[in-house]
């Protein structure tokens, strides 16, 4: 067995990682998996690079805005895609928005207001910085805001609560977009590629179950996310994960963009995705399907 630490997020676009860990799907690959669940992405690069962590399922934004140089954080298989919504609280039409709760910059959710906002006609409205989506969620809780940039299943759960109500998310501006990924180093690629090659097949076959059995993958995913299952499976009717989210290059460069213009990254980045594992992962479940 090889021994593994993966780092988690809570959300939607971690299903498939949840699945394959309760299902066993690692073990069947000779994989310990160990999982820790971070408060907020941006802690997470830092734990990978220093080799605490071997993988992860974090923004692709994030990956992509590596400077490191030598071993750097790299893109294996997609997962979360469209992932955020823009939620307005219950009973405020849109032109009556006059704050938006926003989570750290460079993330998707940041990134995805940044773009609502201007199409929204929002561009006065005060934007409440908080340091994670959880604090923009309890900002939009604690009526800070009257708007709020979040995850699934969290714009279900508002909806569910009849608190807010979705009117926008990330496929609206830029469809097939990914968000979090499935993420390693190009250090573990390098020494164990076999390692990469089992673990994203096991992440295709969680997210295949996803697919097949949503209402058990939504009692798996409420252990961790800490949200109903019958919220969970609201969230799933509007939003799964998808491994081919990375493959969509056209709705990435457009989001490298407005980080470039945002001034999140200089310049257009590199060799931040290795599709190599993915290509085989999915001939090699087509031909068994076959």
């Amino acid at each position: 067995m090889d021994k593994v630490d993966i780092a988690l997020l809570r959300g939607i676009c971690q299903l498939p990682a949840y699945v394959a860990y309760e299902k066993d799907y690692l073990r069947d690959v000779e994989i310990d998996a160990r999982l820790s669940i971070a408060p907020t992405a941006w802690m997470v690069p830092e734990r990978m690079l220093s080799g605490e962590v071997q993988f992860s399922v974090i923004p692709w934004t994030r990956v992509a805005a590596d400077t490191s140089t030598g071993n750097r954080l790299t893109l294996i298989c997609g997962s979360g895609i469209e992932e955020a919504a823009m939620v307005v609280r219950h009973g405020k039409e849109i032109g009556e928005v006059r704050s938006v709760a926003v989570p750290q910059e460079g993330g998707i959710k940041d990134l995805t207001a940044v773009a609502l906002i201007e199409r929204l006609g929002w561009s006065e409205a005060h934007l409440v910085r908080t340091p994670s989506g959880d604090g923009a969620i309890l900002s939009f809780v604690g009526e800070g805001a009257d708007a709020a940039s979040m995850v699934e299943p969290y714009a279900a759960m508002f909806e569910h609560l009849g608190l807010g109500r979705v009117i926008q998310r990330t496929g609206d501006i830029w469809p097939g977009a990914p968000g979090c990924s499935l993420t390693t180093t190009s250090d573990i690629i390098r020494e164990s590629p076999d390692l990469v090659e089992r673990m994203v097949g096991a992440y295709l076959r969680a997210a295949r179950f996803v697919d097949n059995e949503p209402g058990e993958s939504a009692e798996i995913a409420s252990k961790f996310i800490g949200v109903s299952a019958t919220i969970i499976r609201k969230a799933l009717a509007v939003n799964r994960p998808d491994p081919r989210a990375i493959l969509n290059q056209d709705a990435m460069d457009r989001i490298i963009e407005l980080m470039i213009k945002r001034g999140y990254i200089q310049v257009l980045p590199k060799a931040y995705k290795d599709l190599s594992f993915l290509e085989k992962a999915s001939s090699a479940s087509r031909s068994s399907a076959a």
